[in-house]
């Protein structure tokens, strides 16, 4: 038996795909000689060791699940927390290994249960879905702008119009390609948004996107000079990113229409009275 597979029988806790990461930086010993080669074959008699030490941290606090059935998970992101890893191997925890446990859907990656996902730093409502058939159906909702979102911010700077259509194309800064701009040569990105309340120079506002740009309603709203308060990349510094996913509007099994709701943070309160 491959020894990557050999791992993954043995320590059901962590994926084949995991595993071999782990042989590959010498992690998995045969007989006590590490082996580097996931494709190593494991004989009868064979002793298999790992040094192994779970870095991932216990949660800290509770998810909050907002709903639940057989096929979906809605939950309340607290902010802080990535939707997924970015590599196979992960050292803190993430929305992905909360669902883990609770999905068939993508078990082998680091993305278990997974269909879209939420900054780090934004909070609110986030789905996973539970089995194959109902990703592709909660998928091709996204992909076919059939869903429905709902974001509450506060901005430093109060907007010239109360509320209006953001129509501006957005692609990655070459000067730095993590961060996105505002660029006529980029991917096509609409925003709605709509001023709620003021005080002194900060705006809440509810924010309704129509196309799913990364950084899409962070990069639109400073680009009108009125950036999400907190917003460490395209902004100043808070106390937190002050994006909240209020609502999400979607289709689940069995063709029911429904929103979710994740009650927006009292720290939002605080900050528009401060």
């Amino acid at each position: 038996m491959r020894l990557d597979s050999y791992a993954q029988q043995i320590w059901p806790e962590y994926s084949r795909s995991t595993w071999a990461k782990y042989i590959e930086q010498g992690f998995v010993s045969i007989n006590g000689v590490p082996a580097t080669s996931a494709k190593k074959s494991v004989k009868e008699g064979d002793t298999v060791t790992h040094s192994i030490i779970d870095t991932a941290p216990e949660l800290a606090f509770d998810i909050p699940i907002l709903y639940e059935d057989d096929n979906v998970i809605v939950i309340n992101k607290p902010v802080g927390i990535l939707s997924h890893s970015k590599g196979v191997l992960n050292e803190e925890f993430t929305v992905a290994d909360f669902f883990r446990s609770r999905t068939s859907y993508n078990v082998d990656t680091n993305r278990p249960g997974i269909i879209h996902r939420l900054d780090r730093d934004t909070s609110g409502v986030m789905m996973g879905a539970k089995n194959d058939e109902t990703a592709r159906l909660l998928q091709k909702q996204f992909q076919d702008r059939k869903t429905k979102k709902t974001y509450v911010a506060i901005v430093d700077g109060i907007p010239k119009e109360d509320e209006a259509n953001i129509d501006l194309p957005i692609a990655r800064n070459p000067k730095q390609p993590s961060t996105f701009r505002v660029d006529s040569n980029g991917k096509s990105a609409q925003t709605y948004y709509k001023v709620e309340d003021t005080h002194r120079k900060k705006a809440l506002i509810t924010l309704k996107p129509h196309t799913g740009r990364t950084h899409q309603l962070r990069v639109h709203m400073a680009y009108l000079n009125s950036p999400i308060r907190g917003d460490r990349v395209y902004g100043k510094k808070s106390s937190r990113l002050f994006l909240h996913a209020h609502q999400l509007e979607i289709t689940i099994p069995t063709s029911r229409r429904e929103t979710f709701t994740a009650p927006v943070p009292t720290a939002f309160e605080k900050e528009m009275t401060t």
